[in-house]
Order: C-alpha cells, then sequence, then structure tokens
C-alpha cells in the first residue's frame, strides 16, 4: 500500500513539474520582448512595440529600456539616422510609462525639433507623449500648445479643455463641457462608446461630489460595457478586448470609490480589489494613477472596517509618481490609522507632515490655478508672456539704478521729502474730504438697500398672492370635477387643475427662493411629479422615476412653459404608457442649461404612442398646447417613435 502511495506522489509531482515547465515556455512565447529582440530591422521593432497590447505582460519598462539603449547605441554607430530616430520615439514613450515626465519632455521636444524628418505616425506618438507629459507635470499651457499643433497637422479634430478643467478642479465644468462636446459624437448603438461616455460623466459627478448620482451614471456605464463584451455579433480584436477589461477595472474601481464616499465600505473592498489588480497590468499613466487612488481608498475602507493589517498593506506600498494630493490623503490615512492604534506619536509625525505640505500648497496654488486658468480662456501665447516677463524685469532694472542714484544725491532726497510732507499734507486733506463723502456714500447705501429690501418683499408677495389664487382656482376646478357627470368633462378638469398646478409650483418656488429671479429645477421637477401623481392617484407610484437636471436654473419665462409641458408628458405616462402594469416603468428626465444653450430630453418605455398619433396631434389639447409651449421656448419638439416606449426632446436657447 505504502508503495503504491509512493508511485502515485511520484507521478502526480512529474505532472506538476510539467504543467510549471508548459506556463514558463508559454509564458516566454507570449513575451512581446521577446518578439521585439527578434524582429529584423528597426522598422519591425518600430511596429512590434507600438502595436502590442500589453508590451509589458512579461519584462518591465526597465527590460525594455536598457534593450533599446543597446539598439540605439549600436545604431548610433554605423549612423542609420532612420533607425535612430525611431528608437528614440520608442525610448520617449518608455519614459513616460515609468512616469520619468521630465527625460521624456526633454527627448519629445528633441525629436520634434527635427519634425520634417518624422513620419507622421512617429509625428503622433510624439505629440501624444507630450500631451500626456505635460498633463502630468501640470503645464497646462503647453499641454494646449501641443493639442493645437495636433489640430493643424489633422491628427485631433478640436483642442478639448474639459480634461485640463477637471484637473484644474472644476469638475462640474469639466462636465458640462464633456457633456456638450462629446454627448452629440455618440451614436445610440455604439455601446463601448456609451459605456465610456457615461464612465466619464460619472467620474466627473464623484470628483464634485455628487457620489448617488455618479453612482447610478457609472451603473449604466457597466451595463453598456456588458452589452459591448457580450455582443457575439461583433467580431472583436485582441485589443479591443484588453482596452475592455482595463475601462470594466476603471469603472468597478470608480464605483467602489463611490461606495466608501457612502460609507458601503463591504460593498467597495472587492470592487477596488478586483480593479487595482487588472490596472496595474497597463503602463499608462492614468491608469497609474488610479491603481493609486483606488489603493488609497481600499485602506480607507479597511480602516473604516477595523481591519488594521489590510489598511497598512495598502498603506505601506511604496508608489512612484504620486501626487501631492494622494500624498496628503495617504498621510491623512496613516495618521488616523495610528490614532486607532493609540500610537499617538506616529500619528502626529503624520499630521505634521500633512500641515507643512498643505502650507507649502496653499502658497503656490492659488497663483497657479489662476495663471492655468488664463491661459486656457485667453490661450495667451507663452513666448510672448516670457518677453513681457523680460521687459518688466529691465523696467524693475532701470527703477533699482535710477533708486541708487536718487539715494546718492543729497539734495534730491531732501527735495523728494518736502514733495513727500506736501503729498502726505493733500493725503489728509484728501482722507478728510472722503470721511465726508463716505457718510453720504453710507446714507445712500442704506437707503438702496432698504429699497431692495421692500422689492424683494413685495415680488415675494405677489409670488405668493399669485400661488393662492392659482391654488383657490385648482379648488374650484375640484368643485366643479365633484358636481359634473359627463367622465370627459372630469378628465378635462382634471387636467386643468393639473396644468394650474404646475404654474402654482413655479410661483411657490420663486417667493421661497432667495433668488427671485430664477428657479433650481431639480426640486421643482420632483415637486412637480409629486404634484401629478396627487392628481392621478390611480397607478405611478411603482415607476422609477430618474431626474437629471441638478444645478440647472431658469427663470420664470421659461420655467412656466418647461413645466406645462413635462406636466403633460408625465400626466400622459400616468395615464395611458402602462396600462397594464407599471412594476417595469421607468421615466427619464434630463435638462441642461449651459450658457444660451439648453437641452430637454424625456423618455418612458411604455407602450409608446398610438399609430394614428400624427392624426390625434391636430385634436389632442394636450399635444397642441406642448407644440404652442415648445414654440414660446424658439424650438421645435422632436418625437422619437422607433424605439420601445417614446422619447421626446428639443434644443431651446
Amino acid at each position: 500500500m505504502g508503495h503504491h502511495l509512493k508511485r502515485l506522489f511520484s507521478v502526480l509531482l512529474l505532472v506538476f513539474v510539467m504543467q510549471v515547465a508548459a506556463q514558463s515556455v508559454d509564458t516566454q512565447e507570449r513575451s512581446v520582448l521577446k518578439e521585439f529582440q527578434d524582429a529584423s530591422g528597426s522598422t519591425n521593432r518600430f511596429d512590434t512595440f507600438f502595436s502590442s497590447v500589453n508590451r509589458y505582460n512579461v519584462n518591465s519598462a526597465y527590460d525594455w529600456l536598457d534593450t533599446i539603449k543597446v539598439y540605439l547605441s549600436n545604431a548610433q554607430k554605423v549612423n542609420d539616422s532612420v533607425a535612430i530616430r525611431l528608437y528614440k520615439v520608442m525610448q520617449t514613450q518608455v519614459y513616460n510609462d515609468l512616469g520619468e515626465y521630465d527625460k521624456s519632455t526633454a527627448l519629445a521636444k528633441e525629436l520634434y525639433a527635427a519634425k520634417d524628418s518624422l513620419d507622421s505616425n512617429s509625428k503622433r506618438i510624439v505629440l501624444n507623449v507630450l500631451d500626456d507629459n505635460y498633463a502630468n507635470l501640470q503645464l497646462y499651457d503647453k499641454q494646449i500648445e501641443i493639442r493645437k499643433e495636433k489640430r493643424e497637422l489633422g491628427l485631433s479634430d478640436n483642442v478639448a479643455f474639459y480634461d485640463i478643467y477637471s484637473n484644474l478642479g472644476l469638475h462640474r465644468k469639466a462636465r458640462n463641457q464633456y457633456i456638450m462636446e462629446v454627448k452629440p459624437t455618440i451614436a445610440d448603438n455604439d455601446s463601448y462608446g456609451l459605456a465610456k461616455y457615461h464612465s466619464k460623466v460619472g467620474n466627473y459627478l464623484r470628483l464634485d461630489n455628487s457620489a448617488p448620482t455618479a453612482l447610478s451614471e457609472l451603473k449604466k456605464a457597466k451595463a453598456y460595457l456588458d452589452v459591448f463584451i457580450n455582443d457575439i455579433s461583433k467580431q472583436k480584436t485582441e485589443e479591443q478586448l484588453f482596452e475592455s477589461d482595463l475601462l470594466k477595472a476603471e469603472i468597478e474601481g470608480n464605483i467602489g470609490k463611490c461606495h466608501v464616499l457612502l460609507n458601503e465600505y463591504e460593498e467597495a473592498i472587492p470592487l477596488l480589489k478586483n480593479s487595482i489588480e487588472v490596472l496595474s497590468t497597463s503602463a499608462k499613466s492614468n491608469y497609474k494613477s488610479e491603481v493609486i487612488e483606488n489603493t488609497l481608498h481600499l485602506a480607507d475602507a479597511n480602516l473604516q472596517l477595523e481591519k488594521y493589517f489590510a489598511a497598512k498593506n495598502s498603506l505601506d506600498i511604496n508608489f512612484e509618481n504620486i501626487s501631492t494630493l494622494q500624498s496628503i490623503k495617504r498621510n491623512s490615512l496613516l495618521a488616523e490609522y495610528y490614532d486607532k492604534v493609540e500610537n499617538f506619536k506616529n500619528a502626529a509625525t503624520y499630521y505634521k507632515r500633512n500641515e507643512r505640505i498643505k502650507d507649502s500648497l496653499n502658497l503656490k496654488q492659488s497663483s497657479l490655478i489662476k495663471q492655468q486658468l488664463v491661459t486656457i480662456v485667453a490661450n495667451e501665447d507663452l513666448e510672448n508672456s516670457q518677453r513681457l516677463i523680460d521687459e518688466q524685469k529691465k523696467i524693475n532694472e532701470l527703477a533699482r539704478s535710477e533708486m541708487k542714484l536718487k539715494d546718492e544725491q543729497i539734495n534730491f532726497v531732501f527735495i523728494s521729502l518736502i514733495f513727500t510732507l506736501l503729498g502726505f499734507a493733500g493725503l489728509v486733506y484728501a482722507y478728510l474730504k472722503s470721511i465726508k463723502n463716505q457718510r453720504l456714500i453710507a446714507e445712500q447705501k442704506h437707503i438702496i438697500e432698504n429699497s431692495l429690501v421692500e422689492k424683494d418683499s413685495l415680488l415675494k408677495e405677489i409670488h405668493h398672492r399669485v400661488k393662492n389664487n392659482l391654488q383657490m382656482v385648482s379648488s374650484l376646478l375640484s368643485l366643479q370635477t365633484k358636481n359634473t357627470r359627463s367622465k370627459a368633462a372630469i378628465v378635462a378638469l382634471e387636467e386643468g387643475k393639473s396644468r394650474v398646478k404646475a404654474m402654482a409650483l413655479i410661483h411657490q418656488k420663486l417667493y421661497q427662493n432667495d433668488d427671485l429671479s430664477v428657479i433650481e429645477m431639480q426640486g421643482y421637477i420632483e415637486s412637480l411629479i409629486n404634484s401629478v401623481q396627487s392628481v392621478y392617484k390611480k397607478g405611478g407610484h411603482n415607476i422609477s422615476i430618474t431626474i437629471d437636471a441638478e444645478g440647472t436654473e431658469l427663470d420664470i419665462d421659461r420655467a412656466i412653459p418647461f413645466g406645462l409641458i413635462l406636466n403633460e408628458l408625465v400626466s400622459n405616462s400616468f395615464k395611458y404608457a402602462f396600462p397594464e402594469n407599471d412594476e417595469h416603468g421607468k421615466i427619464y428626465i434630463h435638462l441642461r442649461k449651459n450658457g444660451d444653450q439648453g437641452y430637454f430630453e424625456y423618455t418612458d418605455n411604455g407602450v409608446g404612442l398610438p399609430e394614428d398619433a400624427d392624426e390625434r396631434a391636430h385634436s389632442s389639447m394636450g399635444i397642441r398646447l406642448m407644440n404652442r409651449l415648445v414654440n414660446q421656448l424658439q424650438s421645435k419638439m422632436n418625437i422619437d417613435k422607433e424605439n420601445d416606449g417614446v422619447r421626446f426632446w428639443f434644443n431651446f436657447s
């Protein structure tokens, strides 16, 4: 029996060794660096380097850098200019992948200085590397110049600013610009494009501290990506599958970070772990930053769950190219960890480190942001800025020379002193006179402020009375409904009552606001839907309603037509869209106003419009009313009846 067990153990050991050997051989076969070395000539190696899905699957970036340096040295010895150029382009990319952005930038600028000798593909690579380097170095004015250069060369259609706005902390502005620029370019059947779009919007919402709304967008992104991955009708390349895996990991990481912000730590941990594992396989600098962010949020989640060992393991990782804000977060988490384990000395050390970093950051952050924003908005030329700085230096030097001469001339100093005394006397006189003027100004300001307060109070009272009068009209309609037997008349009265309530709600929101000129539409839409549900007591309560209008404000001239339009749409959905069962009913309302341009979209997944909807439009008061109201907004109502349910949308100014 013992002999047989030994033989069985030997066989199992042999199988295990063969599997390990096979895996080792398979790994060697998949090594991109090996393929690179086996390729003949610099051009083939260049193609292998940039066409690989994951060039660092086996060998690190440092292995690649050493190998490329050897080939570059050999090319320089034989003075092969084409090979030298190609190897330097590859070297530029590897430095970028390593996070050595200064070295990468210097080499890329050297290459681009001789751009006439570069082919279009090399130009594109070098400009993309410079774009990424300047982003990581926070040189956004330089980054804009590179993007303008790409546009002039036909390598990019436009110069986008939304990612730069986000890097400067203006996440809401970045999101609004991204939606306006990107959403119209995505086809309805492009599930991968929609996944990237909702992922980006969700991340901007997360960065803007809107975690619940961000979570909804990110889940949409994940759903679209699952559709793309599971669509067997479309053949996908290895690169598309690899990028899909990275995008999925990025989305899951952002969902995990939202759960941390919402104190849902158990849900966050597996998502963050999986995201870190997948994103670590990519050499892209933005994914490296994501890995750091996810690791810090993972440490935070473990810390809150009192899993101190796991939290400390995450915080002890020695990351390369960690940003200042990430360092501050890491120090805060370490300080919190030491507080929890009652090592208060170490906790104090990390608190002090953060104070030093924040003090240093505060000194330069404000001026840096202002400088970068001026550059983005005005597109100022850096050379002109440098010239102005040089001229200012010359003026300052000349002024210092003149001051030195003045100091040496006693008589001139004496005369200057006399004029200074005279000037001081003039200032005293002007000061005394200004006190009198300030008193007059203060009195006038007090009168104006009182007038404004009275005006605001009067306007609020007017809106309050209008709202009360409209409520009285609504009550009269209710009384009339009870005294009417005709079903058609009752329906008409209920519809009229709903419309009156929509207008009354506008005036209620106005007199409740501090600002009497505009209405915050997210809260108004929620109140309007509650009002419609109270009118149509049957149904409507199981329908899932999503409202995307956060931060959008409209004046009363636009809010009243819009409220009546939305009242008609929601009423129709409650009455007709779900005749049998509204358990799975969904309504989506989207409203955005960016400057002078606005966009409204309303969809439900109900039974849709009847076939004779166009004929009914001439006799239906609701549709005629909506068309007239849209005309008031100087627009035209669009209706999509091709898909399930119904979709209405229009632009307005």
